[in-house]
């Protein structure tokens, strides 16, 4: 039970616990029963030495440690509950001034959230960006779309021009001798993609199919150590040149990438994406723009170990995602070079944001005595059993009514947010016609001419004076 509970520094308490003779007897029981098959005594098979003979042999206190342990996390979990406290992180400075068999005293530190100043969070101005797709938006998705449908043809009535692939065999020499993982067969090489040494590439343009030539070049100095700065010559045999088609933009590109029958469908299709796509977009800046303000304006002393648990939240997810693409963050570290400390300093402002941001939403939910009713947290099941294509009840075991009803509340203080604000919509800025363009060019010209004229009037003088001197010379 808790004996007390002070604020001994600004956001952390201190509190000591009492836990009774009876509660800490059952404890050191529990300890005896998972211990004693790892303790011999003789006289006694192993693990059949009874409580008492182990107590007199190693003295009354051999299970007091592992009890302690294990009536510990309730011990704390309940102190903590009914000194009404929200606490972060672990508990710190933990003393021991009493223990044996009249029970248990215990006393340490935890760490509260900080009470919290709101700034402004309703009626806030904002502005949103303006949401227009251009033609040139539509044919660059267009395009990307061509690229993905090309296909590549041989070509055989020609060099090869930057941006062909060539098929080639190469081996590679430096000082008259081949060197380790200089030599390939039916290479695939696109001219122009810099995937070899400097030079290289530059040297296949203007070969034809089956053609023999060597390809001189350099290493660069940043090499491995064995080739770095040295000449070298490959050996180049042409196999085949290759160039990329791209479909025509037609009806029937349209049928064949898409269920649209027609290129004018297709177009307004993709559009109609650009502009849903950019309208989230526009969306997610004012809501970023409002509640990062509505974040930087809360007054708080914020504990440290609030920032290192969101960092640890960031890593871990980091961390998480490595592990879906098969490389651990141990490896990532030791790849780039970076220091684990380094690597979360990185993250620091990311996490003071994110705290920031967390505390901010709890103080608004507390002054508009913000609910989570029942009709809502069902609605957040069925809402999430969508998403991951689950059935509800299956979302209801992995995600305490708790949980769920948190996230209702902060949803519902963001909507306070952003409704009560004063959201401004940027105009679209047509672009000048190029008619503009051209007369501005027209003026600078003529601004040119005319300087050009004047100074053309002046240099006669200049000409008359250097041939005065020559005369007086």
């Amino acid at each position: 039970m808790l004996k007390s509970s002070n604020k001994v520094e600004t956001n952390v308490y201190q509190l000591e616990i009492s836990i009774d003779g009876e509660k800490f007897e059952e404890a050191v029981q529990q300890a005896y029963l998972k211990q004693r098959e790892k303790i011999t005594v003789k006289g006694f098979r192993k693990g059949k030495a009874p409580r008492s003979f182990i107590e007199r042999i190693y003295g009354e206190g051999v299970f007091y440690e592992d009890a302690l342990e294990i009536i510990y996390p309730d011990a704390v979990s309940d102190a903590i509950k009914e000194a009404e406290l929200d606490v972060v992180g672990n508990p710190t400075d933990l003393e021991v001034p009493e223990i044996g068999k009249d029970g248990v005293t215990l006393k340490l530190k935890v760490t509260v959230k900080p009470e919290v100043k709101l700034g402004k969070y309703k009626g806030l101005e904002a502005t949103k960006p303006a949401v227009k797709v251009t033609a040139d938006e539509v044919k660059t998705e267009l395009a990307k779309m061509q690229e993905q449908n090309s296909r590549m043809i041989s070509v055989d009535d020609r060099a090869v021009k930057k941006d062909d692939t060539v098929v080639i065999d190469f081996e590679g020499f430096v000082d008259g001798k081949a060197f380790e993982g200089g030599k390939s067969e039916n290479y695939n090489l696109t001219i122009g993609s810099g995937a070899f040494i400097p030079g290289f590439e530059d040297q296949i343009i203007g070969h034809k199919t089956g053609d023999e030539f060597d390809v001189n070049v350099t290493f660069p100095e940043e090499y491995n150590e064995d080739l770095a700065s040295k000449d070298a010559v490959f050996k180049i045999k042409l196999h085949e040149i290759r160039k990329k088609e791209l479909p025509a933009l037609d009806d029937e590109f349209a049928k064949d990438v898409s269920e649209f029958d027609t290129l004018d469908e297709l177009k307004k299709n993709i559009k109609a994406d650009l502009e849903k796509a950019k309208k989230e977009s526009a969306d997610s800046k004012v809501s970023n723009e409002l509640l990062e303000t509505v974040a930087n304006s809360i007054e708080a002393e914020i504990p440290g170990v609030m920032i290192e648990n969101a960092i640890d939240n960031i890593v871990n997810d980091f961390a998480y995602r490595l592990q879906a693409q098969g490389l651990d963050l141990g490896t990532y570290l030791k790849y780039t070079g970076m220091e684990m400390d380094k690597f979360r300093e990185g993250y620091k402002e990311n996490a003071e944001a994110q705290v920031k941001l967390q505390l901010a939403l709890e103080a608004i939910i507390k002054a508009e005595n913000i609910e989570a009713t029942d009709e809502d947290i069902d609605a957040e099941y069925e809402k999430l059993a969508k998403l991951y294509n689950m059935e509800a009840d299956v979302i209801k075991k992995s995600l305490s009514k708790d949980a769920v009803a948190g996230d209702v509340k902060t949803q519902k203080a963001i909507d306070l947010i952003k409704d009560s604000a004063k959201i401004t919509e940027e105009k679209a800025v047509a672009k000048k016609p190029a008619a503009k363009k051209e007369t501005a060019a027209k003026k600078t010209a003529a601004k040119k001419d005319a300087g050009d004229k004047e100074t053309a009037e002046k240099k006669p003088a200049a000409k008359k004076t250097t041939k005065k001197k020559a005369d007086e010379e």
